[in-house]
């Protein structure tokens, strides 16, 4: 299971570069670049406020550092 999991995964990950050129590309194509980037920009912040609004638990989690074990050889994360 893990590895049909894992391939699933890998999907995503190598198609998700290609499509997000591909998706900049043809919005400068149309609208013009800087148009994209500024519009880009405000769609990136649009979603982070919608995903904040929608999931508040969100903002409260604690970072994965908070949850190693401490050790005399880690590094102090600030």
């Amino acid at each position: 299971m893990r590895g049909r999991v894992s391939a699933v995964n890998s999907v995503f990950i190598d198609t998700s570069n290609e499509l997000g050129g591909f998706e900049s590309g043809a919005s400068a194509a149309l609208l013009g670049p800087v148009v994209s980037v500024v519009g880009g920009g405000i769609v990136t912040v649009l979603v982070v406020s919608a995903v904040a609004v929608a999931w508040p638990e969100l903002r409260s989690m604690r970072g994965l550092a908070e949850d190693l074990p401490k050790s005399s050889h880690s590094v102090e994360v600030i």
